[in-house]
């Protein structure tokens, strides 16, 4: 199969493709004598590994070494383990992140009434930050 139609059958865009293959991830195609790329199983289901990993929020560097292990079925396949467990904790430290973030937007909601009668709570909250002064979601 041609570039598009990898492209369309896994929903991965064809210049992620192409940096895919830059990258290493993907082993290079073969070539028909016009030069266009000729993609086969073996692509499609690697492709779809690296969609699949990515879709866990997993940087690259750390699919590289997963599609490694696959690769040369090593014998420490502990280093798999580790992998998702420091995955788990960025996941875990963005999870606290973001609930920080949910309490501060609904501290700076609070602070409107609804009625809008030519003055918004949330507007003066965030004009007030932006002056550096205290707000209802940072709290000083």
């Amino acid at each position: 199969m041609q570039i598009k139609d990898l492209s369309r059958t896994t929903g991965v865009d064809v210049e992620t493709i192409r940096f895919y293959e830059k990258q290493s991830l993907l082993p290079a195609p073969a070539r028909r004598e016009n030069g266009y790329r000729v993609y086969e199983a073996v692509h499609l289901e690697r492709l779809a590994f690296i969609r699949h990993c990515r879709a866990l929020d997993m940087p690259l560097l750390d699919v590289k070494r997963l599609l490694g292990f696959v690769d040369a079925s090593e014998e420490n396949l502990g280093e798999v383990d580790v992998l998702v467990d420091q995955q788990l904790v960025r996941v875990r430290a963005r999870l606290k992140s973001m609930r920080a973030l949910e309490k501060q937007l609904l501290q700076l909601r609070a602070r409107c009434s609804g009625t809008h009668d030519g003055h918004c709570g949330i507007l003066d909250e965030l004009v007030s930050a932006a002056h550096g002064e205290a707000c209802a979601c940072h709290s000083r």
